[in-house]
């Protein structure tokens, strides 16, 4: 009999404890490895803003920066200066004022870990600077209030739980799901630290009127009513308007708007997780935010919520910019809007049982309805195609449009015209096997985002 070594794929793998004993490398990758297996096609997923394909250039050299702590600038000055090199790219490309692209300082501005991070900086940022003039004109402090819709990422819901700042949400309804002018207007006060306006909303993918909301907002502050700051909520936006929608005027040359964040790993085209947050001026920045370290040699003034994350985000982030550049970045997101406008159109003509909500002529987002006596929902459409191997999210709308329920559709960089014509195909199958057995099983429609 040959002496066979115990084979550890044969037993059970400890996942709640630590086990007495470890087990080989080649082992403990296959057991992580097979147990991933059972995750989706990342390739496959429609439900994600998260970019989920890069060049292998890219993969390679994110690889290789892994082990390098972005917060310490002493010890990896290369990778620090990439980073003030970004935030200087980003507010280049919003219009910040005083860019002096030989000079990344002369930008302020932050690389994060997303947008979330960059939404917590930013709203702490109004709040400060609205404390500071409340308090110089001798005003209560107490009531800090900030305006935004109710179709914004749960993200500002959490900052203003975590920070203590009072929501104002706007709502939405059947057929408009963006905030207005009008909206703001009425609902700004002295306590208003901001108003945030969403350049690509999670919910459609539609762009707000930041235009016409600063307008609002300037017509107030010169009648004597409240002088209120402006944020954009650029995170899906911000990389695809400047180079699709150039003469659209969201971002800092509106005097109006201070500050705004943006997501590199959605259109910015970097894997998780990497975003900015960048100010209009120095002075759109309370020094109070900024401290000073030096514990790991040189002085640092980090403004984040972080300390240590890794480099390697910031080093992708780098290659794409050099990469692609505005020509490259262009081509890509009119692409892939070509690709949502192909597809809206498809379901117009081959599905009309459907209503297009939104068709892609903003971000490459399609959002999809279904007539109140459909024998069948959106959630059923979700499962079905859920066992093709797509990922689409259903789900009801903001409040005050609960009563709508869509099936949202994103495009993003890897995925082909040959993909998105394929998923017409299998969109228009499950239509057709819904419409002739109806409803799936109601426990089966909890697939939501």
């Amino acid at each position: 009999m040959p002496n066979l070594e115990p084979r550890a794929d044969l037993d059970r793998i400890p996942s709640t404890s630590l086990a007495p004993d470890g087990m080989s490398a080649r082992e403990a990758y296959m057991a992580v490895h097979d147990e991933l297996m059972l995750d989706g096609n990342a390739r496959m997923n429609l439900a994600t803003f998260v970019t989920t394909w890069m060049e292998p250039e890219a993969g390679q050299l994110m690889a290789e920066a892994f082990d390098k702590n972005s917060i310490d600038h002493d010890e990896y000055p290369s990778t620090s200066r990439i980073d003030a090199r970004l935030a200087c790219m980003v507010a280049s490309l919003f219009h910040a004022p005083g860019i002096d692209p030989d000079r990344p300082e002369s930008a302020t501005g932050v690389s994060t870990i997303g947008s979330s991070e960059a939404v917590m900086l930013s709203g702490l940022a109004l709040k400060w600077r609205w404390r500071a003039a409340r308090r110089a004109a001798g005003a209560p402090t107490d009531r800090p209030v900030l305006v935004l819709g109710s179709n914004v990422q749960v993200v500002w819901e959490k900052f203003c739980r975590y920070f203590d700042v009072e929501p104002r949400y706007l709502p939405v309804e059947p057929g408009r799901y963006v905030i207005t002018p009008e909206q703001v207007r009425a609902a700004v006060d002295e306590n208003t630290i901001g108003v945030v306006a969403v350049l690509g909303t999670t919910f459609t993918g539609e762009y707000e009127d930041v235009e016409g909301i600063a307008r609002t907002l300037d017509e107030l502050a010169a009648a004597g009513g409240p002088d209120v700051p402006m944020h954009v909520d650029a995170a899906s936006g911000g990389f695809v308007a400047p180079f699709l929608d150039p003469d659209l005027v969201w971002d800092f040359r509106l005097p109006r708007v201070r500050s705004i964040n943006v997501s590199g790993h959605k259109y910015g085209l970097t894997y998780p997780g990497i975003g900015f947050a960048v100010w209009r001026s120095p002075e759109d920045l309370p020094g109070e935010l900024v401290f000073h370290v030096n514990y790991l040699g040189g002085d640092m003034p980090p403004f984040t919520l972080n300390f240590s994350r890794p480099g390697n985000q910031i080093v992708g982030q780098y290659y794409n910019f050099l990469r692609l550049g505005t020509a490259g970045y262009t081509r890509i997101m009119a692409e892939l809007r070509a690709y949502a406008l192909w597809l809206a159109g498809f379901v117009r003509e081959a599905l009309p049982v459907y209503r297009v909500v939104s068709d892609g002529s903003a971000l490459p987002v399609i959002a999809l309805s279904l007539p109140d006596d459909s024998p069948f929902t959106v959630f059923d459409v979700s499962h079905e195609l859920r066992a093709q191997g797509w990922q689409v999210p259903a789900y009801t709308m903001p409040a005050d449009a609960e009563n709508v329920a869509v099936l949202r559709i994103v495009l993003r960089h890897g995925f082909s015209a040959d993909l998105t014509q394929r998923f017409g195909e299998d969109l228009a199958a499950v239509t057709a096997k819904l419409q002739r057995h109806g409803s799936v099983d109601a426990t089966a429609r909890h697939f939501a985002h």
